[in-house]
């Protein structure tokens, strides 16, 4: 029976995230179907208005450039199972700074300012990328592997050690003998 909730649960998730990537050229050009010259619309009770833009339509031109490839990111992001795919941190950082602008327009610069904030992300984002990709590279490529070196490490570490208690042993029956 868990298995079977286990299963209806991971297909509800992935028609969902299939219907997004299937809609999303339809949210990218939703705008088109908006009324211009509006300065507000309202769409299931909830007003939406042009915050600063010329119209509704241009707002939700601009919210959705940024919308939709940011959730696309995301969902390759999640369900991306290569090594590198923290470096999609970067773009998705990106439209996130420029959604935030545009959704908190004031002035007229849109896509200004956030390559400050992008660069910030991309400092820690590019260092573990590249820390993993050595890893793999020197166990994959070179086929070192770091554990079984440390394991040698430490067998030779404990028969030096135990090479020293012989030696010590050895000196001293050495002393004992020469008591007697």
């Amino acid at each position: 029976m868990k298995d079977k909730t286990t299963i209806r649960k991971k297909l509800i998730i992935e028609g969902i995230i299939s219907l997004l990537i299937a809609i999303s050229p339809l949210m990218f050009y939703f705008y088109k179907y908006l009324p211009i010259d509006s300065q507000s619309w309202s769409f299931l009770g909830i007003e939406f208005t042009s915050n600063g833009f010329n119209d509704i339509s241009d707002a939700f031109y601009y919210y959705f450039n940024k919308i939709v490839p940011l959730l696309l990111l995301v969902i390759w992001f999640i369900t991306s199972k290569n090594w590198w795919y923290h470096a999609i941190l970067i773009p998705i950082s990106m439209y996130s700074f420029q959604l935030f602008t545009v959704l908190n327009y004031s002035s007229s610069k849109i896509d200004e300012n956030e390559i400050l904030y992008v660069v910030a992300v991309t400092m820690v984002v590019v260092p573990v990328v590249y820390f993993i990709r050595l890893k793999l590279v020197d166990k994959h490529v070179h086929g070192i592997d770091l554990d079984a070196m440390d394991t040698e490490l430490q067998i030779l570490k404990e028969k030096e050690e135990l090479r020293k208690e012989r030696e010590k042993l050895e000196q001293r029956q050495k002393t004992l003998s020469k008591k007697m």
